[in-house]
């Protein structure tokens, strides 16, 4: 076994960990959303968070075909998040954004 196999095998719980972690940090700004600063939806990129969601499902989807539980349990998670934080961005900009 190469040095590179036993490093990515060795990775291989840590970033299973960080593909968790990775979504989670999101839950701040759709705290910040919904709940205490609504009235800033207007300065959040509708675009940006739409392509986070776009990437993280190809991603999921990439993940699942390849049946790479590393890949798709954090991107999928990460997809929920995305699309919160787009139809929160709808929903208190009234879709002029």
């Amino acid at each position: 076994m190469s040095l590179i196999d036993r490093i990515g095998k060795t990775l291989e719980p840590l970033m299973l960990v960080m593909g968790l972690i990775s979504p989670i940090a999101t839950m701040p700004q759709l705290y910040k959303l919904y709940f205490s600063h609504s009235h800033h939806a207007l300065g959040l990129s509708f675009t940006t968070w739409g392509l986070y969601s776009f990437i993280a499902l190809l991603w999921t989807i990439y993940g699942l075909y390849h049946k790479n539980p590393t890949i798709w349990v954090g991107n999928c998670l990460g997809f929920l998040m995305y699309v919160a934080m787009v139809v929160g961005i709808i929903i208190h900009t009234g879709g002029t954004f």
